[in-house]
């Protein structure tokens, strides 16, 4: 099978149908050595993101922008309020009580952008589910594990 097809199909199960259409055209795949399969996504030297060993995606908050014209895929994610944002940004975990929209999608343990003003600030993992989100006042919500300022001090070094 294609590598881009099997990634586009990875996209349209993890995030919804229609998402891998916002996928860039001019990719960069690298390869594991041992297995054959596909490692890292890349994009005009910026990562996408990378594929685990489970099926799932770990995607960059640069690909999370990208794929956030797709209405489909903004389900996937979560808004915070502007308090937490600079905390967000740096990297600390999502309280409950900062969620200000959280989108029908969220699910335990998946994949799942956070939105300041409709610009992706940070990627993490999800801890509760979107009822829980909604329902709860207190406790992680979810576990930052790539933000904007941890991406651009990465670089400079």
């Amino acid at each position: 099978m294609d590598p881009t097809l099997k990634l586009k199909y990875s996209l349209d199960a993890l995030f919804g149908n229609g998402v891998s259409k916002h996928l860039p055209k001019d990719i960069e795949m690298t390869f594991s050595r041992k297995t054959g399969r596909i490692r890292t996504v890349s994009h005009q030297g910026n990562l996408l993101c990378t594929l685990r060993i489970d099926g799932g995606l770990a995607i960059s908050p640069y690909f999370a922008q990208i794929l956030l014209k797709s209405k489909t895929f903004k389900e996937n994610c979560v808004e915070i309020s502007k308090d937490a944002a600079p905390f967000v940004q740096e990297g600390r975990s999502v309280f409950c009580k900062h969620v200000v929209w959280c989108g029908k999608k969220v699910q335990i343990s998946a994949d799942t952008p956070v939105l300041f003003k409709d610009k992706v600030i940070a990627v993490g993992k999800a801890v509760l589910s979107h009822e829980m989100i909604s329902n709860f006042n207190r406790g992680v919500a979810i576990k930052v594990r790539d933000s904007l300022k941890s991406r651009k001090e990465g670089v400079k070094s």
